[in-house]
């Protein structure tokens, strides 16, 4: 059993716990994940990415969005509660290198999180990294404090203008790539949509640009095929050969097209699978 040592609400839709897991949090790396499983019989088996983790003290922070029936009954769960299993760390880590120029982290809206531990490793190897937190409205930025306590310079963008600068995500990227010291990597972590035209933008003044597409995870061990994606012409499964990959090798409209498949279906009024009907009678 894995205690949950803290529960907090980040924003609307998103959750942070602290959960006691001392042998994943001597040997995680930034950008690896976890399984969860929430329910001790017959549980669904969930990856979520590693947003924070203390070795000395033993546990991994978690942030997710209950989007499903197993993070909504997740979301339900509280301090001194415990997950049945947790099993990680997975995936291969990010690539550090010490750059002689800054770092470039790019985080849209719940894809902030997982940019925290990337953003701790690139500070720990000496490297300059500008933070850019972005988000629909102010209601839904996290970790600015944390950002702000480890990065070099935070730059926050609303669609609307509540907090920051108005814009959208290529606005800082465009403007840091003209700039007299253009960042040596870029790294994007967010909505597909977001992170195809940051790479769009950063293509084309040649700046190596990395992508996290742990969303489209499934079962986390490569056995399902769910989290195929063609990566320069060759399929790689995103939790055995990733969560990262070269933006600009990504066939971002293939992803994004099969990610659509069964968008109708799940939105029909008379479809409901079972772990859907289950969700629904916990929220009543």
């Amino acid at each position: 059993m894995f205690k949950i040592l803290e529960k907090k609400q980040l924003s609307a839709g998103v959750f942070y716990m602290r959960v006691a897991a001392p042998e994943i949090a001597r040997n995680r790396k930034a950008g690896q994940f976890v399984i969860v499983q929430v329910d001790e019989e017959y549980g669904e088996r969930i990856p979520l990415t590693i947003a924070d983790g203390n070795a000395d003290e033993g546990w991994i922070a978690l942030a997710f969005q209950p989007v499903g029936a197993s993070t909504f009954k997740l979301s339900l769960m509280n301090e001194g509660d415990s997950l049945p299993a947790l099993l990680g760390p997975l995936g291969n880590p990010s690539e550090i290198e010490k750059y002689d120029r800054p770092v470039l982290i790019v985080g849209g809206g719940f894809g902030v999180a997982p940019c925290y531990p990337i953003v701790q490793a690139h500070k720990a190897v000496g490297n300059k990294v500008v933070m850019v937190l972005c988000a629909r409205n102010k209601d839904l930025i996290i970790y600015e404090d944390e950002m702000r306590a480890i990065a070099d310079e935070v730059i926050i963008m609303t669609d609307d203008g509540s907090a920051g600068r108005q814009g959208v995500s290529t606005v800082p990227v465009k403007e840091m790539c003209e700039s007299q010291c253009p960042p040596a990597e870029v790294i994007a972590i967010g909505p597909p949509i977001m992170m195809k035209f940051v790479a769009m933008t950063t293509k084309e003044y040649g700046i190596k640009t990395t992508v996290s597409l742990n969303t489209i995870m499934i079962d986390g061990t490569g056995m399902c095929g769910g989290c195929r994606v063609s990566v320069g012409g060759k399929t790689k499964f995103v939790c055995v050969d990733g969560p990262e990959f070269d933006a600009h090798q990504v066939d971002w409209d293939n992803m994004m097209m099969r990610m659509k498949s069964f968008k109708a279906r799940e939105q029909a009024d008379d479809h409901k699978c079972r772990m859907m009907a289950q969700a629904d009678a916990l929220a009543k």
